[in-house]
């Protein structure tokens, strides 16, 4: 992170408890009739999310051949459309990081109790090293992994866990009791995030931490853990190859932690319920971990794909809509490799991008946009938001010069729906120009149903976000499939379906293009509404 964890959090603290303010933006945020014609193409749609989600094109791996032809295929289209590469005069913005895949041969030990990589834990680092060996560590519970002064509340309190092995609860105590004066309740703050809890034990000297997986509170099944941090992971690389890093980054399944607990002679269940008092002291669970966790290590450059169109009055202030490109490539399996072709999750949002920069690019050439518009595809989103953390350093475009951001991850492939869904509530005035949007397509705004599963910390928006860029994200996964957060999301069967309607997709893209028309052209600056670390960014950039 660039900035403080302890600022940082001070926004997580709003998404639930914040009520809107009054904003000026209301009365701006208008339909706008440059766009009462717009046309999208489900053809157009249809054409790109297949040839994006194919086997061919392997899952769109970063750093595989996967990513050649993603990169390619976009370039070419954006440029067909008309926009111009963005990265002066390139279509490509360089992400240099290390591709780091851990030997999944590995196996844990705690104290007599031996567990498999894959089916029962998971491991990996960022630290660039080609072993890290965690040798004779003391393992110690320490409830949430939470220190959250405004809360009163440390798990660390009283504790030494340098060198030591931490097992931490995922989610947070509001999560688990509901209880809307404890952190925020059913919403998910950052604490509840699992890069807070690597951060926080990296920040208190620890040497590895395993994140206890249950379905409800993770609000995703084992398979999505497995799928996701088994295979290759990609890293940012500093001057201390990521030195101050976790050593090692865990997952361990229920059942394994309860036979930890149960070998030290707790109750993993009784101990869950001692975790969630302020009062709660860390527990030695009377055992020491062991494991070789070695990795293949290769430094290489990925990309994002930046397109833009010039304005004509304010050049250098910029509309930015996005989407990640990255899935999670081919994998080896049992019978042969498994393509995780990844289309709903994320073909579909990078199809629309394309969509959307055809349109807008029409729109242009009647009447030119009096801001730029950029559209960005990033790399790495499913690996820790990496290209948009890239992108967010202001190398490209600086931040202070970003009016808004329009972030798309996963569409609905279905039919249209009487309702958009809003992440997050009372953030920023970027929700003003969202339910107008809405309001002109005869829609309501829906709050997100799942404020438990913390989405708002979850894609490419927030590293913008962090730079003190107003966001909205777009996201349907699951919302109108019911099926797809159980059996496809994260999984080989999020694969491309030729009798997909679309309709739902459409009518998102022509509500983007709503919003992002006016921006393109009003002149306004969306604030943060709520007290954040966010807010006080973007007022330090407009001083």
């Amino acid at each position: 992170m660039n900035k403080s964890v302890a600022s940082l959090l001070a926004l997580s603290l709003t998404l639930s408890a914040c009520s809107k303010a009054p904003s000026e933006t209301t009365e701006k945020a208008q339909p706008n009739a440059q766009t009462s014609s717009v046309s999208v193409s489900l053809e157009n749609l249809h054409e790109d999310i297949k040839v994006l989600a194919s086997d061919e094109f392997g899952g769109r791996g970063p750093l595989t051949e996967g990513e050649t032809l993603t990169i390619n295929y976009l370039a070419d289209a954006y440029q067909q459309a008309g926009l111009v590469g963005a990265v002066s005069g390139d279509f490509l913005q360089p992400v240099e990081m290390a591709k780091i895949t851990p030997d999944q041969s590995m196996k844990l030990q705690i104290g007599d109790l031996t567990f498999d990589a894959g089916s029962d834990f998971t491991a990996r680092t960022q630290q660039i090293k080609h072993l890290v060996n965690l040798e004779d560590s003391d393992v110690v519970f320490v409830g949430y992994g939470i220190n959250a002064p405004e809360h009163q509340w440390n798990d660390f309190a009283d504790v030494d866990v340098e060198g030591k092995t931490l097992i931490v609860l995922v989610n947070d105590p509001g999560f688990a009791t509901q209880d809307d004066n404890l952190f925020t309740g059913n919403a998910m703050t950052y604490y509840g995030r699992w890069t807070y809890k690597y951060e926080e034990a990296a920040r208190q000297g620890a040497s590895a931490v395993f994140i206890v997986h249950e379905t409800a509170p993770a609000a995703y099944p084992w398979s999505v853990v497995e799928s996701s941090n088994t295979g290759s992971k990609y890293a940012l690389v500093d001057d201390t190859n990521n030195a101050s890093q976790l050593p090692i980054m865990g997952w361990i399944d229920v059942d394994a932690a309860q036979a930890i607990f149960a070998q030290a002679g707790f109750d993993y269940a009784q101990m869950k319920e001692h975790a969630l008092t302020p009062d709660f002291k860390a527990v030695a669970l009377n055992s020491q971990a062991n494991l070789k966790l070695r990795n293949e290590l290769d430094m290489a450059k990925s990309h994002n794909v930046v397109a833009q169109l010039t304005g004509s009055e304010q050049p250098d202030e910029y509309v930015i809509i996005s989407a990640h490109w990255d899935h999670f490539g081919t994998k080896e399996g049992a019978d042969g490799p498994m393509v995780f072709n990844g289309a709903v999750d994320n073909a579909t949002g990078t199809a629309a991008t394309l969509e959307i920069a055809r349109i807008m690019a029409n729109m242009h050439a009647q009447e030119p946009f009096k801001r730029s518009l950029i559209f960005v595809n990033f790399t790495a989103e499913e690996t820790g938001l990496i290209g948009s953390e890239q992108f967010a350093n202001g190398s490209v475009v600086p931040t202070s010069q970003m009016v808004a951001l329009l972030n798309i991850d996963g569409m609905n492939v279905l039919h249209e729906t009487d309702y958009i869904l809003q992440y997050g509530n009372g953030l920023s005035e970027m929700e003003d120009y969202l339910a107008a949007a809405a309001k002109a397509q005869n829609r309501t705004v829906k709050m997100d149903p799942r404020p438990q599963n913390g989405l708002f910390f979850r894609s490419d928006h927030f590293s913008l976000a962090k730079q003190g860029v107003p966001s909205l994200l777009f996201m349907s996964l699951g919302d109108t499939d019911p099926d797809y957060i159980t059996h496809k999301y994260h999984k080989v069967t999020d694969v491309y379906a030729p009798d997909w309607p679309l309709d739902g997709m459409q009518q998102d893209i022509e509500l983007i293009v709503d919003i992002a028309a006016q921006l393109a052209n009003n002149g306004d600056w969306p604030k943060w509404q709520a007290e954040s670390d966010f807010k006080t960014r973007r007022m330090e950039d407009q001083r």
